[in-house]
């Protein structure tokens, strides 16, 4: 298995994978650089991956890089989790997938029509399984919240990721429409039955200055 390995640098973070005869798969554009004897391959779709890639939003083209070397991934302000799997099955949060093993699959889940189009996730997102490291990306460090036939409960979207054991969809807040609304927290994701939940509530300090300049900006794209 390649190593992976997350550095933190003046603020920001990369991603440094040490291949030794190794494959890796990452996402589309996340190379930054890489050194030694590596070959990247950028295989064209199936007719089916196509439409399914079209339909899905999904990345078209996931790159391979194979043989012995060093390979660097683009910084970030966010931060990038690394998970091992052990024959299980997750699904990503919409963006959240970075890179993974060679072993690892990597396709697709489509979530329920209301809670891929109100709940923040999306109609589809990334579903990995089998053996080996998948990267993740997040806006903060990450905690694991374990269920036992229990509740989860997430008022945003900073669950990046969870295994496929459970049962998610949207829905209101409290009961009654009225009642949501008046809460200020009129829908919610909610994880339930058995299973992990992969939580990074609080965002890394650069993140939260970007979005503040960003939320501060007028829009003036309607002004002449």
């Amino acid at each position: 298995m390649a190593i992976f390995e997350v550095i933190a640098r003046e603020g920001l973070r990369l991603v440094k994978v040490i291949l030794q005869n190794e494959t890796v798969k990452t996402e589309s554009g996340a190379l930054y650089y890489m050194r030694g004897n590596i070959t990247m391959q950028s295989k064209a779709p199936s007719a089916g991956g196509l439409l399914k890639s079209l339909a899905t939003g999904e990345n078209i083209f996931r790159p391979t890089y194979t043989g012995t070397g060093e390979l660097y991934l683009e910084p970030s302000l966010s931060g990038f989790h690394i998970m091992e799997l052990n024959g299980t099955e997750w699904i990503l949060d919409s963006g959240a997938y970075w890179a993974s093993d060679g072993s690892v699959e990597v396709g697709v889940e489509r979530n329920k029509l209301v809670a891929g189009l109100v709940g923040g996730e999306g109609l589809f997102q990334t579903k990995v399984k089998g053996r080996g490291k998948v990267v993740m990306v997040a806006q903060g460090s990450v905690e694991e919240v374990h269920l036992q036939n229990d509740r989860l409960v997430v008022d945003g979207n900073f669950a990046i990721a969870r295994t496929s054991t459970l049962n998610y969809r949207v829905e209101k807040a409290t009961k009654s429409i009225f009642g949501s609304m008046t809460s200020g927290e009129f829908l919610v994701n909610t994880f339930e039955g058995t299973g992990t939940v992969l939580l990074a509530p609080v965002p890394y300090w650069g993140v939260m200055l970007l979005r503040q300049i960003t939320a501060a900006i007028p829009n003036n794209s309607g002004s002449k």
